[in-house]
């Protein structure tokens, strides 16, 4: 039978889950930064081809207002100040949404996969 001081939950160290959520980063290093360059084509699609517009004065947004509307539409959270007005533009938007919702999937996973291999760790160092 164990011992009850040996069954005491081991405390968790930040720097040691920063170094393993780091690590799974750095693993999956491929995959987030072809997530990256699609995001930055489709941003580029979306201001030449998505004809974003400012909802307030319905004109034409510089290249600046449409990176804040494709990083604000990755974020899945859509303020609604610019909006892309063609077909295309629409279809950007969602492929937009698909990234930000993947990227964030994997940057979530990572930070679990941290804690859990921290946590793992120290259990096994005692």
């Amino acid at each position: 039978m164990k011992n009850a001081t040996n069954d005491a939950p081991v405390p968790l160290r930040a720097r040691e889950i920063l170094q393993e959520f780091g690590r799974t980063l750095w693993y999956l290093r491929g995959i987030l930064a072809g997530l990256l360059v699609l995001f930055v084509l489709l941003t580029l699609g979306m201001h030449y081809f998505g004809g974003p517009v400012e909802t307030v004065n319905r004109t034409p947004s510089p290249i600046g207002q449409t990176l804040y509307f494709c990083a604000i539409t990755a974020l899945t959270i859509g303020y609604g100040d610019v909006v892309p007005t063609t077909t295309f533009g629409r279809i950007d938007a969602i492929l937009l949404g698909l990234i930000g919702l993947l990227i964030t999937g994997l940057i979530t996973a990572a930070a679990v996969r941290g804690v859990q291999e921290a946590a793992r760790r120290s259990v096994a160092e005692g």
